[in-house]
């Protein structure tokens, strides 16, 4: 892996947390995830399933994490299996980990080689009544294919009728929602070094160059900075294509006078940071640009105040709303006649700002983290509001990464990335 090794320390809380919320006689088993292949001999790049490192900072594929805290042996109460490594593989794709290396990176002391695993889990079992198995419910979850976690719900469903399984979702949201200080300072390295990605970029954007070029300085940056490179597929649209939310041809020339909206943002030690800027091509925002561009930073400003323990994002969502139709209103995109007429299920203000303004954020972008209950501090959450004007050829989003503190305002990860008009402009006409 390219970042540097993070202490045990912070995967034996997360364990001890979920071990804590287990009922008694259960288990819990989680799996890394498949290795996608793209056809013949080819493989996508290895992502491992962001639970089990969540709880063991264990890295690599085919690896088998069991939590089962009654187990009568005290040594198989946390048992991680990993892949042994031969000399093919050694020689082919390098050394995988050690039983001694998986447990400096884990803490876990009880370590065996995969091909163990079935006598030993169907040993502790025996021992349990309750199954967690590690399922996706996330609000926004698009899974279309069946993982490795699904065929291995089948063998457990088939092999032990009698258990009642119990899904872990509730207890890995609720747990992942809230980061320890060292899941803050790992995001706080992606935001840094998104930074720098960001900064290269302000000297490098001017009116001919292409949408992927610009991509191309980003994954510069992040990678000689110890990233793999983005935390999620970049967006970077000029002109008009800054008004389609999700696009990511990024194959489009940079003209004279348009806008360029970035949505991009480095990941490190498989934690993502979530920045978007927006930045004149030419360097100079226009007299309209600029004051639609300050509407933006105005609602981004205001709606981070309220991100504060006790919020409820719903109430939130609502609020914010209210911030962008006062905006809207100054701006003349809509008037009291829209608002007054407006459908609640779709205020007049979404007919320029269509979609949320904050997100859970952390091991995936849009993390984990309960969205019913109550903000709480150590929370991390993105601000990013946008006004989106096609006929006028002019998109604008500005996205910052924030932490929810105990007292006072919350902190602001990306604090030190330009974003004011005047800094922008100064940065991009510096040479």
């Amino acid at each position: 892996m390219k970042y540097l090794s993070i202490s045990p320390e912070l995967f034996i809380k997360n364990r001890l947390k979920l071990s804590q919320q287990m009922t008694s006689n259960s288990i819990a088993v989680f799996n890394s995830n498949d290795v996608f292949s793209t056809g013949a001999d080819s493989t996508l790049p290895f992502e491992q399933h962001r639970n089990i490192f969540y709880l063991s900072g264990v890295d690599q594929e085919e690896s088998i994490l069991i939590i089962c805290p009654d187990a009568k042996e005290e040594a198989l109460r946390e048992i991680l299996f990993v892949k042994e490594t031969n000399d093919h593989i050694a020689i082919w794709e390098g050394a995988k980990l050690s039983k001694s290396q998986a447990t400096a990176s884990s803490g876990i002391k009880t370590v065996y080689w995969l091909e163990e695993f079935e006598s030993i889990f169907s040993k502790l079992m025996n021992e349990s009544t309750r199954f967690y198995y590690n399922n996706n419910e996330h609000y926004r979850q698009a899974v279309e294919m069946e993982t490795r976690e699904d065929r291995f719900l089948k063998m457990v469903k088939l092999s032990y009728p009698t258990h009642e399984l119990i899904p872990n979702f509730p207890i890995m949201e609720a747990l992942r929602g809230v980061k320890e200080p060292e899941e803050i300072a790992l995001i706080k390295t992606a935001c840094d070094i998104t930074e720098k990605g960001f900064r290269r970029v302000l000297g490098f954007v001017k009116p001919g160059v292409m949408e992927y070029e610009i991509e191309a300085e980003y994954t510069h940056e992040f990678l000689r900075n110890r990233s793999k490179g983005f935390a999620y597929t970049p967006i970077i649209g000029s002109g008009y294509n800054a008004c389609v939310l999700h696009y990511i041809e990024n194959n489009q020339q940079c003209k004279d006078g348009d806008l360029l909206l970035m949505d991009v943002a480095a990941e490190y030690a498989n934690y993502s940071s979530d920045m978007t800027r927006t930045i004149p091509v030419n360097g100079r925002f226009t007299p309209r640009q600029k004051a639609v561009y300050q509407a933006v930073l105005n609602v981004k400003n205001q709606a981070t105040k309220l991100l504060v323990p006790g919020t409820m994002w719903d109430a939130y969502h609502v609020e914010v709303g209210n911030m962008m139709t006062a905006e809207l209103l100054c701006l003349g995109l809509i008037d009291k006649a829209d608002v007054q007429n407006e459908d609640p299920k779709w205020p007049a203000y979404k007919k320029y700002f269509m979609h949320g303004t904050s997100h859970h954020m952390g091991l995936d972008t849009h993390d984990y983290g309960p969205l019913k209950a109550p903000m709480e501090a150590n929370m991390v959450f993105t601000v990013e509001p946008g006004i989106y004007i096609p006929e006028e050829n002019m998109g604008i989003r500005l996205e910052d990464d924030v932490v929810i503190q105990s007292k006072g305002a919350p902190l602001n990860l990306m604090q030190n990335i330009p974003i004011e008009v005047d800094e922008i402009e100064a940065l991009m006409n510096c040479n």
